[in-house]
């Protein structure tokens, strides 16, 4: 199984518009961060989390000309907005798109995205296949292929339900600051996780770097990868040598192989 980071910037990105800062006006290429979104690519299915306004710049720059599933961690726009540009793949694929989210989050894309869902649709619209999920495990499956089962780890967004997910040994959680302890269980024996690491100072909805780091330890995992990070936690080069053994800054295009079992 193949992970690819499409992006690993905060909401706003990185650069901001707009800012003086030294990162914001880095060269280096690491410290250009698209809104943060991963595609999963297994022995039998493409899987992309979450559609934010990058999402059409991150499909043609990757190069990905199918996608199975799409997996939403929650309904904020920077992980939503680019859900129009999935007409792509209807007309490629010639199928709806398959959407995955839990009940709060598919009520808000439905609210945003009310022209997708009218019963008089405006032609040329997305297509899709809306699945509801709970916190339990479930399986995207296809007409001969073997299903994928896939864990949702419920998080907190300060006051919002986030769902990170799990599949086999790997582990993707963005946009979090608190995963209770029955959470944490889940995680257990993960090989390669992710975990979002805003800044250093504290944030009313993200884990700080080194609450992420403290997170990561008590998880675990053999190598962990720090996104939805913004030009606050400072630059790529300068960061990254500073973090403790098997922990890394994720990177725009940065892909990571792990086991699917």
């Amino acid at each position: 199984m193949r992970i690819t980071f499409l992006g690993t910037g905060t909401s706003q990105g990185v650069p901001m518009i707009a800012c003086p800062c030294d990162v914001c006006h880095s060269t280096d290429s690491l410290d250009k961060r698209l809104r943060s979104a991963i595609h999963i690519q297994s022995k039998d299915y493409s899987i992309v989390v979450d559609t934010g306004p990058d999402f059409r710049m991150q499909m043609l720059g990757n190069d990905i000309t199918e996608v199975d599933a799409i997996l939403f961690t929650h309904e904020h726009k920077d992980h939503s907005a680019g859900l129009d540009d999935v007409r792509g793949f209807n007309y490629h694929m010639a199928c709806d798109m398959p959407i995955y989210g839990s009940a709060h989050c598919i009520e808000a894309i439905k609210r945003d995205y009310q022209y997708i869902f009218r019963e008089k649709k405006y032609p040329g619209i997305p297509e899709l296949e809306v699945h509801i999920i709970e916190n339990n495990s479930f399986v995207v499956a296809h007409k001969g292929r073997a299903p994928l089962s896939i864990t949702p780890i419920e998080v907190l967004h300060y006051k919002l339900p986030v769902f990170g997910y799990r599949i086999g040994r790997f582990a993707y959680i963005t946009d979090a600051n608190y995963i209770a302890p029955a959470e944490i269980e889940k995680l257990k024996g993960v090989k390669t996780l992710v975990l979002n690491a805003l800044r250093h100072e504290p944030h009313l909805s993200h884990f700080t770097l080194q609450e992420a780091i403290a997170i990561a330890q008590q998880i675990g995992a053999e190598n962990t990868y720090f996104t939805h990070i913004s030009h606050q936690l400072g630059k790529h080069k300068e960061i990254e040598p500073t973090l403790p053994e098997g922990m890394h800054l994720a990177y725009d295009g940065l892909s990571i192989e792990e086991n699917e079992y």
